[in-house]
């Protein structure tokens, strides 16, 4: 089973047309780069996936739920890391993390118990009592993720997560989450307009204009042109 299917995903902004005939999937415990321009509609993807924007074309599925005939159960599968922090700078982290179990309805023990894994994962555990306000952007990235593992999604979406940090965090970021998906099994979508997010081995979906203009490896659309993938990039979103 895919951890995400999408068949002739439309959208439009009344006359506008922001999406047309999206189609991809996503294998479990994949990392899949989703590249493209600014405005070429990463985010509106992203509103559609998450239920921010009501389907109205096409067919989206999440570990074979479909978003609009089974929207809990599809949900319960997805985990999400927007562009625009959604942490209360005045919680604690702990707080933060415990507020969002609730949310999904986990149980006492249990909620403590995957809070505690997560922070240990996210080497947040001496910063568990500290405000989000006192963080810096990596640090609260880590916790917007650990926080959106807590129901055990088997997707992890994250619209621009690198969004405002620095190179070194970006890097640190990347990196973390590709660990991730390599031992918990999770499929990541990463979407970025930044060619130097993006690895070799990396399953690759170009966007521009609201298609998708490309999908494959980054090895081989790199391959494809001289210069390599930020020639082929620079052609295919010309």
């Amino acid at each position: 089973m895919n951890a995400l299917d999408l068949v002739d995903v439309g959208f439009s902004y009344g006359p506008r047309r922001a999406l047309s005939e999206v189609g991809f999937h996503l294998a479990e415990g994949s990392f899949t780069a989703l590249l493209g321009p600014n405005g070429a509609g990463k985010s509106t993807l992203i509103a559609l996936l998450t239920r921010l924007y009501d389907l109205r074309q096409g067919e989206i599925r999440v570990c074979g739920y479909s978003l609009r005939q089974e929207p809990r159960k599809a949900l319960a599968n997805l985990g999400v890391v927007f562009q625009q922090s959604t942490l209360d700078l005045d919680l604690s982290v702990e707080q933060n993390l415990r507020y969002h179990a609730a949310l999904h309805g986990l149980p006492g023990r249990l909620a403590s118990e995957r809070i505690e894994r997560e922070l240990e994962r996210h080497q947040l555990g001496p910063r568990r009592h500290d405000k989000v306000r006192l963080l810096n952007g990596g640090h609260r990235r880590r916790v917007e993720i650990a926080r959106a593992l807590l129901h055990e999604p088997r997707l992890l979406l994250l619209d621009e997560a690198s969004a405002g940090l620095d190179p070194a965090s970006r890097e640190g970021l990347n990196r973390h989450v590709r660990q991730l998906c390599r031992e918990q099994g999770v499929a990541v979508l990463w979407t970025t307009h930044l060619l130097d997010e993006v690895r070799p081995e990396d399953n690759l979906l170009v966007l521009n204009q609201g298609r998708i203009i490309a999908n494959d490896r980054a090895a081989s659309l790199g391959a494809q042109q001289e210069g390599g993938l930020a020639a082929a990039f620079e052609r295919l979103t010309a």
